[in-house]
């Protein structure tokens, strides 16, 4: 049965938030969600638990910061940008995943003998 919506595969919620950020600039979590979501077509969907469990590990690392701004309806919100050492991580695991996907897609193709 097929289903509605993903589960997002370990790992590459990272990879997601770093990209979202790289290419939209500051956000805050909740823009930051849509925006995967949107991008997704609505096939991903992120709670808030799991976006910003996301964001503390990859402030954490370093991979981004956040300051405290106001948000397009006017309340007090944290918003997230991407550091250089972000742009290096992201780097990093674009190219891992572009592999990877590469592997697979040779598996998927492979016909059965």
């Amino acid at each position: 049965m097929p289903e509605t919506k993903s589960d997002i595969l370990q790992g590459t919620l990272d990879l997601m938030v770093l990209k979202t950020l790289d290419a939209m600039g500051p956000l805050h979590g909740y823009g930051i969600a849509r925006r995967i979501e949107q991008v997704s077509e609505d096939v991903l969907q992120l709670n808030q638990g799991t976006i910003y469990a996301a964001l503390l590990r990859l402030t954490q690392r370093g991979w981004i910061k956040s300051e405290w701004g106001v948000s397009d309806n006017n309340r007090k919100a944290k918003f997230y940008s991407i550091t250089r050492s972000g742009r290096k991580q992201l780097t990093a695991q674009a190219k891992n995943w572009r592999r990877i996907a590469g592997v697979m897609g040779r598996l998927l193709d492979l016909v059965r003998s």
